[in-house]
């Protein structure tokens, strides 16, 4: 495994300091930004394994730079902000974050999310490398790819996590909660939204094919990957 690097993205230089000690405590090289633009030049420039971003910034706010990693990157995002409501955690996930962590926060606890989220990431190479392949819909694990109609589309980390584990077990019904368990993999504090959220967001990508009709809701349960014979 190459050495993880990650950007730490907030305007408060004590939080940025607190966050890099530990992060550092356990081997990760880290880099800071203090605001949305220049953490935007340097994503622009250097190649980053996961950002910790906030969401109050000044000059570009979090939303947007956000947004705007999205379009261009599928790098893990953990969103960090003094905001908890319901709302915010939703639109953070629809814009692509892969975790939300409301100050004030256990630095241990955010480095034990930080260490999950790339331990889901960056072992995938030593994970099954099964290509799925079903009617109009492809899902590569290793180049962590998904063709629709042989045309690619762009998921989120988590989105590619919980498609992919769902289509690797089709079939079978999984609560939210299981589904939090184990595409989060370990014990998400958030909503079980988050999951309706993801969902929501994968049927939209993979737009007007078959595929979108393949992650079935059981009511009252949760989902299930089923493919029509």
């Amino acid at each position: 495994m190459h050495d993880i690097k990650i950007l730490v993205v907030d305007d408060e230089k004590r939080i940025v300091d607190l966050v890099k000690k530990y992060l550092e405590r356990e081997g990760f090289s880290v880099d800071e930004a203090f605001n949305g633009q220049q953490a935007l030049d340097k994503i622009s420039s250097s190649s980053y394994d996961l950002i910790i971003l906030d969401l109050m910034l000044p000059i570009v706010d979090g939303w947007t730079v956000c947004k705007d990693i999205r379009q261009k990157y599928d790098t893990p995002i953990i969103m960090l902000t003094a905001r908890g409501e319901e709302f915010d955690k939703v639109l953070g996930f629809e814009l692509g974050a892969d975790d939300y962590v409301v100050k004030p926060f256990s630095p241990r606890e955010l480095t034990a999310r930080v260490k999950a989220l790339l331990r889901r990431i960056v072992s995938k190479e030593d994970e099954e490398s099964e290509i799925l392949a079903f009617p109009e819909l492809m899902i590569d694990p290793i180049s962590r790819v998904v063709k629709v109609n042989n045309k690619e589309v762009a998921l989120t980390p988590k989105e590619f996590d919980l498609l992919y584990f769902l289509a690797k077990n089709k079939g079978k019904v999984f609560s939210r909660e299981k589904l939090l368990k184990e595409v989060w993999g370990y014990d998400f504090y958030g909503s079980l939204r988050t999951i309706d959220t993801h969902i929501k967001q994968l049927r939209e990508k993979l737009g007007r094919s078959k595929a979108a009709s393949y992650i079935s809701t059981i009511w009252g349960i949760g989902y299930k990957f089923e493919v029509e014979k």
